[in-house]
């Protein structure tokens, strides 16, 4: 178990929701139950998938609860094309905001990854030489 606010991935997913807060309170007001709530729960997701990861007990449990922020972030970026294309989002902040889930979904993408690779490597031994335990 680890704390969570030790990720560097959960703290760029937490700037990443407090600029989308900021970014959705110029959608229209009919949007406020729409498009917003959408970008807010995903955004959510992304870093408390990751916090409530950390406080599993072993690798594979964390594994797919990163995982699940993943798909998180992606539908994040889909609700991120719908509000620009929709002109909810300018273009430079369109811009911005996808870059920033871009590198939260890359950072995401090689957590994954170093977590499958420690799940397939064999546990180590310790064995006993000399009066000393070694790791073999």
């Amino acid at each position: 178990m680890q704390d969570f606010k030790n990720l560097k991935v959960w703290h760029k997913a937490h700037a990443l929701l407090l600029e989308l807060y900021r970014a959705v309170d110029s959608f229209p007001k009919e949007e406020l139950y729409g498009l917003a709530r959408q970008i807010k729960d995903a955004a959510l997701s992304v870093e408390a998938n990751l916090a409530e990861g950390t406080g599993k007990s072993g690798d594979q449990e964390f594994k797919r609860f990163v995982s699940i922020s993943l798909g998180s972030v992606c539908e994040l970026e889909s609700h991120l094309i719908a509000a620009r294309d929709l002109r909810f989002l300018t273009a430079p902040a369109f811009e911005r905001l996808n870059l920033m889930c871009q590198e939260v979904r890359r950072m995401l993408v090689a957590l994954i990854r170093r977590l499958s690779a420690s799940a397939k490597r064999p546990p180590r031994r310790r064995i006993q030489a000399g009066g000393s335990e070694l790791e073999a």
